[in-house]
C-alpha cells in the first residue's frame, strides 16, 4: 500500500521560508518521479515542481522558479520542497504526488499523470 505523508506546512510572513517534506512508503521510491502540486481555495490544483527518477532532473512552474527547490533523498524515501521568498499568492494546500510509472516530461505538469497523492499540508503566507 502506497503512502505519501506531507509535513512542514504552517504560517509564515511574506519573504519567509518553509521546507515541506513528503515521506513515501510502499513503492520503489528511487524509481518514481515525484512532484508537488498546490491548490488554493476556489482554484484548481496546479503544478509546482517535479523531480524525475534516475538523474533527478527538476522542473518548476514559472511562478516559483528561482524561489522554490525540489530535492529527493532516495535513502530516506523522502522528497522535499524548499520554499524561499514566499509570497501571499503561495498560500495553498500543498500536495505530494508520485507517478505510477511511465511518466514523461510532456505529462509531468498534469495532475492526472500521477497515481498516488498525499493528504496535503497547509501553507499560509500572511503578514
Amino acid at each position: 500500500q502506497v503512502q505519501l505523508v506531507e509535513s512542514g506546512g504552517g504560517l509564515v510572513q511574506p519573504g519567509g521560508s518553509l521546507r515541506l517534506s513528503c515521506a513515501a512508503s510502499g513503492l520503489t521510491f528511487s524509481g518514481r518521479s515525484m512532484a508537488w502540486f498546490r491548490q488554493a481555495p476556489g482554484k484548481e490544483r496546479e503544478f509546482v515542481a517535479a523531480i524525475f527518477r534516475g538523474p533527478g532532473d527538476t522542473y518548476y512552474d514559472e511562478s516559483v522558479k528561482r524561489r522554490f527547490t525540489i530535492t529527493r533523498d532516495n535513502v530516506q524515501n523522502t522528497v522535499y520542497l524548499q520554499m524561499n521568498s514566499l509570497k501571499l499568492e503561495d498560500t495553498a494546500t500543498y500536495y505530494c504526488a508520485a507517478e505510477g510509472g511511465g511518466l514523461t516530461v510532456r505529462l509531468l505538469r498534469r495532475s492526472a499523470a500521477y497515481d498516488y497523492w498525499g493528504q496535503g499540508t497547509q501553507v499560509t503566507v500572511s503578514s
